[in-house]
């Protein structure tokens, strides 16, 4: 394989199997983003996604992780390119999630030292990932591909594989995706929908993380304690 083994287990990857639920941000405005972050913790999530899909976006992620404290780690997502993957880190991101697998991108972060979980859809895309080392991979779009059915038959055939599904997810489909024992961890953004933010309801996203956290702890435990069964 080229590098080195399967994505660190530090701290970041840690986090997101110890919830097992990782709340996607697809928009908020940078001085939101660290009550936001606040609000999740409040609710029992250790760690959030940020997209990089709107403007503020390393702004945000900037202002969670600007003193490193309040025990939230923040990821950057719709990671394109490696120098994305430069900018998020350097803005703070501790980890970073692409829609697909780059190895540029992948690369770029091994170079950074930083976690990366890529995208696939497809056994070909699975085999690229592992070629280059990893074995925590993001399902993407989850429900547009196939959802639970399309995951269990890939998981099937790559039994060292975790996975990270993510994409048209949502509260109702949660217990499903975290039933399938190799699921570490489900993305998502119902916890933390624009019109939420936008009308100030940091109450109701801490009250859906608490519920999301509760169907997590009443699916059990992953396959694997550990990020993508690390070597």
């Amino acid at each position: 394989m080229t590098g080195t083994a399967s994505q660190p287990t530090d701290a970041p990857l840690a986090s997101i199997v110890r919830d097992r639920v990782v709340p996607v941000v697809p928009w908020v405005a940078p001085g939101m983003a660290r009550p936001l972050a606040d609000a999740l913790a409040a609710g029992g999530l250790g760690a959030l996604e940020v997209t990089l899909r709107f403007d503020g976006a390393l702004e945000a992620i900037r202002a969670i992780g600007a003193d490193g404290t309040g025990g939230v780690v923040v990821g950057a997502g719709t990671v394109l390119s490696a120098a994305q993957a430069e900018a998020a880190a350097e803005a703070g991101a501790r980890f970073i999630v692409s829609p697909g697998i780059s190895a540029a991108v992948v690369r770029r972060c091994r170079e950074l030292g930083v976690p990366c979980i890529p995208g696939v859809a497809t056994a070909t895309e699975v085999m690229t990932a592992l070629d280059e080392g990893l074995t925590l991979l993001k399902f993407f779009p989850a429900e547009a591909s196939g959802g639970v059915a399309t995951l269990k038959a890939l998981a099937a055939v790559f039994g060292g594989v975790r996975w990270v599904p993510t994409g048209g997810i949502g509260a109702a489909q949660l217990a499903d995706y975290l039933g399938l024992p190799q699921v570490a961890a489900v993305g998502g953004s119902w916890m933390v929908l624009r019109e939420l933010l936008e009308a100030g309801r940091l109450d109701e996203v801490t009250r859906l993380a608490a519920e999301a956290v509760a169907a997590a702890g009443a699916a059990g435990a992953p396959t694997a304690d550990r990020p993508g069964g690390a070597r």
